[in-house]
């Protein structure tokens, strides 16, 4: 679009003391007739731009002029890029942020540059298994989300074969580097997932590494008047974050264990004063008391379960089943 491309010129220009229209087409990739229309309209616009004919001739900006089109501070500037410059961002993101290094002032550039190269994402786990989206269909809902067109969504459910609805893509989420699509449902459907919660509003959260096709359609987004992503967000993920907490399971635990259980459970576990008998007492949040019991059996004798009872029991029967397969004849 021209708009852009007089806009990226201009920041183009702040950046040199003087620019041929050959350079300014290498840079914004387009050819050399159109870099030199550019610079003629930005200069016919009322832009302080001019020319210069001859050998070490050019265009460039009366006095040194400068144009702040961001109002971006050096604070900013930095922060920006330190949340989008990783060395393993896609690679249409690290073209950008070269071009948008080169279009900073000279005093704010070498930050920027710094900025950028001052993190690391690894999108794999301790497992070598990815945690972060690159499919095919990301790149589809992307670009529905920011169109506003509806979708055919395929979806597939743990152990049930896929299926398809349409849906308005509304928003992208990433929470522990695990992306989700926010959608509208037509309220004609009946279709439901576990791994989406719905409002009165019709919305669902799908998992997009559950997601096995995306097909754009030519109708436009639907969107709930006042639609705030944030805010549906939390509101979605409130009853989904109250059920994996839906049971506490308290005990006691030896000092020794005390760093494999937190590394285990993380912000679900509480560990309280050391006891009479030289222990710990915890407190463990998980969805039910048989999940979290399971969880903990790994731990042996190092963990007591106190309650709830069906915890006690659960524990009691994982016992017998492995002493049964491990146990000496």
């Amino acid at each position: 679009m021209r708009a852009d491309r007089l806009v990226a010129t201009l920041l183009f220009l702040q950046t040199r003391r003087r620019v041929t229209a050959r350079e300014v087409a290498a840079e914004l990739e387009v050819s050399e007739r159109t870099a030199r229309r550019d610079l003629e309209a930005l200069a016919a616009a009322g832009i302080p731009v001019y020319s210069q004919h001859g050998r070490g001739g050019g265009w460039s900006l009366v006095g040194g002029a400068r144009t702040d089109l961001t109002g971006l501070t050096a604070t900013e500037i930095r922060a920006m890029f330190l949340v989008t410059g990783p060395s393993a961002a896609s690679p249409e993101l690290r073209t950008a942020l070269r071009k948008l290094i080169r279009a900073l002032p000279s005093t704010l550039r070498p930050d920027a540059e710094a900025a950028s190269k001052a993190g690391v994402l690894d999108g794999t786990d301790w497992w070598r298994l990815p945690v972060t989206a690159g499919t095919p269909q990301l790149d589809a809902l992307q670009h529905a989300v920011v169109e506003g067109l509806r979708i055919r969504l395929g979806y597939a459910r743990p152990g049930s074969p896929a299926g398809t609805r349409t849906v308005h893509p509304l928003g992208l989420v990433t929470k522990a580097g695990v992306p989700y699509l926010v959608a509208g449902v037509e309220k004609s459907s009946t279709e439901a997932s576990e791994d989406a919660t719905a409002t009165d509003a019709g919305l669902r959260v799908f998992r997009i590494d559950r997601i096995t096709s995306v097909e754009l359609t030519a109708d436009p987004v639907v969107r709930p008047d006042g639609f705030d992503l944030a805010t549906a967000w939390r509101e979605l993920a409130a009853p989904m974050e109250e059920r994996m907490r839906g049971a506490t399971v308290r005990g006691r635990v030896e000092p020794s264990a005390e760093r494999v259980l937190t590394i285990l459970f993380g912000g679900r576990l509480r560990l309280g004063g050391r006891r009479a008998d030289g222990w710990l007492e915890m407190e463990i949040d998980g969805p039910s008391p048989r999940i979290v019991a399971a969880q903990l059996a790994g731990l042996g004798a190092c963990v007591e379960v106190l309650e709830p009872p069906e915890a006690r029991d659960r524990l009691a029967e994982l016992a017998v089943e492995l002493g049964t397969l491990y146990g000496k004849p």
